[in-house]
């Protein structure tokens, strides 16, 4: 991810942190946690002003039907030590697979939830490839076979020799051939092989691709002018209801998936294959280069080509 889209992403999440506190304090106490936002206000003061009305307007769309789906937000029991807290997530648990950015807390009943924000964007993950990579092991628990690591073993050591060279990604046109399908084709037949073995890794996969807790996934499309709300409610954590509210919104616990339909290439392509698990699931798996000089890593571009019809999306547009 470039600096400036980094950017533009937690500048959208301080807009978020904003809005959603002018709309609570309005109707309870809320807090937040100043220390976990200072990079994300910095970010957003790098915007134009332009901008940052863009991300206010994205964040102000979807916070109703936010309060709709969880009263416990909103709810309040008159207690003084009952306040919502709002804070940012560190990086740390993003790497510990919370993929929450934005969570919301009330200590006093022991309950939060996420939100993971997106601004112009829907990968569902960026993951690499590479020598010291073990992408089953880290991915689902099944470490890579050695046929996996003898196919790639050539081809990133390559890769290595030519970063020395400084040689740049756009002067190398036989990458497609040499680089991005055998490496697509040996962790096909690599996640294959795992699954044989384990008949649990399309659960264990859509768990590692979306996180260890549930989540809204919040994404803010500029050309459309509207925020995409959709929740990701694998173990029942979201959609609770409030000791005297219930949710107006009903949120549906998704069933994860028990098997592989297909792991393919996809048609007419040389650099993405594609996976449908039954219950709905399915993603694409498109490899790239993630800088200009080669270098001996892979980045994956993982996105959802389809979702069970329990997984609900609501456009909220803006005003």
């Amino acid at each position: 991810m470039s600096s400036e889209s980094n950017n533009q992403g937690r500048a959208f999440e301080y807009a978020c942190i904003a809005k959603l506190e002018e709309e609570i304090k309005n109707r309870r106490p809320v807090a937040v946690d100043e220390s976990s936002i200072e990079a994300a206000k910095r970010a957003w003061e790098t915007q134009s002003e332009q901008e940052k009305k863009t991300y206010l307007r994205a964040a102000d769309a979807f916070i109703e039907t936010l309060f709709l789906s969880e009263p416990r937000i909103t709810e309040y029991s008159g207690n003084d030590n009952d306040t919502v807290n709002l804070y940012i997530n560190k990086d740390s648990n993003a790497e510990a697979g919370d993929v929450r950015d934005i969570v919301i807390e009330r200590k006093s009943i022991r309950w939060n939830i996420g939100l993971s924000m997106k601004h112009n964007h829907f990968a569902a993950k960026h993951s690499r490839l590479g020598l010291m990579i073990d992408f089953g092991e880290k991915w689902y628990g099944v470490p890579c076979a050695n046929d996996y690591w003898n196919l790639i073993c050539p081809i990133f050591t390559r890769l290595g020799e030519l970063k020395k060279q400084k040689l740049k990604w756009r002067d190398m046109p036989d990458k497609e051939d040499s680089i991005y399908l055998p490496v697509l084709n040996a962790f096909i037949n690599e996640m294959v092989r795992a699954y044989k073995t384990d008949s649990a890794i399309p659960a264990k996969l859509v768990g590692y691709l979306l996180g260890v807790r549930d989540f809204y996934k919040v994404v803010a499309i500029d050309k459309k002018q509207e925020t995409e709300f959709q929740a990701f409610n694998l173990r029942g954590e979201l959609n609770k209801d409030g000791a005297k509210t219930k949710a107006s919104v009903f949120i549906p616990k998704a069933d994860l998936p028990t098997e592989i339909i297909s792991l393919r290439i996809k048609p007419d392509s040389k650099n993405t294959a594609e996976l449908f698990l039954n219950n709905g699931w399915s993603f694409s798996f498109r490899i790239h280069n993630a800088s200009k000089i080669v270098e001996p890593s892979l980045k994956f571009d993982i996105q959802f080509l389809g979702v069970p019809a329990s997984i609900i999306t609501i456009n909220c547009s803006w005003q």
